[in-house]
């Protein structure tokens, strides 16, 4: 990966979690796989192994959140 594209990935992470603070896991979502060995852990559940358990991991995990603000990275 070329230093821009990181540069790149990274200004879209940011973005991505500042949207899912906010209860909006859309932009995260959009950043990871959809292959059968994605995995997440969250601290609101158990890790889920798969893309369609991550992408309902994330979604039950946005609820936490409604009027977040990220402070820092």
């Amino acid at each position: 990966m070329l230093a821009s594209d990181l540069t790149k990935f990274i200004e879209q992470d940011h973005l991505a979690l500042a949207a899912f603070v906010k209860g909006d896991p859309e932009p995260l979502k959009n950043l990871y796989s959809r292959r059968d060995d994605v995995i997440i852990a969250n601290p609101f559940g158990p890790p889920a192994r798969g893309w369609i358990k991550a992408a309902e991991t994330m979604d039950r995990a946005a609820t936490n959140y409604r009027d977040g603000q990220v402070v820092g990275f």
